[in-house]
């Protein structure tokens, strides 16, 4: 063992022995199962991204302990069945990381880091012998704005793509105007409308190398921000903020675009 490599490991086998006596001694955890954890996981997940988007490091090292946790957590219910366990995971995870990195761990070479992306999407593929669709790996439960972003890039990993973004542009402008000439009546034509300017909206993101769910969400935390904002002012001022006009609200929240 690589000595730089004995704290974590033994950190590591410390988790391992907790997890062993949670699963035997603690009602809760006993319980538990594959099914269950699910929900939590998604949980512990979001509350990840949130401190990254926060730029909070210590709350970063806090939500990565419960995500490893969870790990432990399913690999410790794989053993009791005997269909896996935590070696398992790790070995698989490590065989599949020298198998999608060959310009690392073999002979390859490539020129960029959209080439590692394109050959990772081509080995993927091999792995499935060829028998699964490109965009099959695309988790159909995935919040859409992600799953849109994640089929593009699958669909560019074997050539499927625009060339260039003023061509996405293009296409971004003519989704507007039939979004625009959609009867308002004609609700379902304008939300199949809607959705293909969503679609090339986040397509034109990717081509300018943007994230588009971190950047909506940093509006949206921007947008909160400035609402609490005129909140707070009407109660400052002795009124609820139902009681403000729009004209007073317009007010407040140029205030708090100029201060926060």
């Amino acid at each position: 063992m690589n000595s730089q490599h004995e704290p974590a490991c033994q950190s590591f086998l410390r988790l391992l022995g907790i997890m062993n006596e949670l699963r035997e001694k603690c009602p809760w955890d006993n319980k538990q199962t594959l099914e269950s954890l699910r929900h939590l996981t998604i949980e512990e997940t979001y509350e990840l991204s949130d401190a990254v988007l926060e730029g909070n490091l210590e709350e970063v090292k806090k939500e990565l302990g419960d995500l490893l946790l969870h790990i432990v957590f399913y690999a410790k219910i794989g053993s009791e069945t005997n269909a896996f366990d935590i070696a398992d995971v790790i070995n698989t995870l490590c065989d599949k990381v020298i198998a999608r990195h060959p310009h690392v761990f073999g002979d390859l070479s490539v020129a960029s880091d959209a080439e590692v992306k394109r050959n990772w999407e081509r080995l993927k593929l091999t792995e499935k012998n060829g028998n699964k669709s490109v965009l099959a790996g695309v988790p159909q439960s995935l919040p859409a704005l992600i799953k849109a972003f994640r089929i593009q890039e699958k669909a560019h990993g074997v050539g499927f793509d625009w060339q260039h973004k003023e061509e996405v542009w293009k296409k971004v402008v003519e989704e507007i105007e039939e979004f625009q000439q959609c009867s308002p009546a004609d609700l379902v034509a304008m939300e199949g409308e809607f959705g293909d300017l969503l679609f090339s909206l986040v397509n034109y993101a990717r081509f300018v190398n943007l994230d588009p769910e971190t950047a909506l969400e940093k509006t949206n935390r921007k947008f909160i921000k400035r609402f609490n904002y005129i909140e707070e002012s009407a109660k400052r001022a002795g009124k609820n903020v139902h009681e403000l006009s729009l004209a007073e609200m317009d007010v407040y929240w140029e205030e708090a675009k100029r201060s926060l």
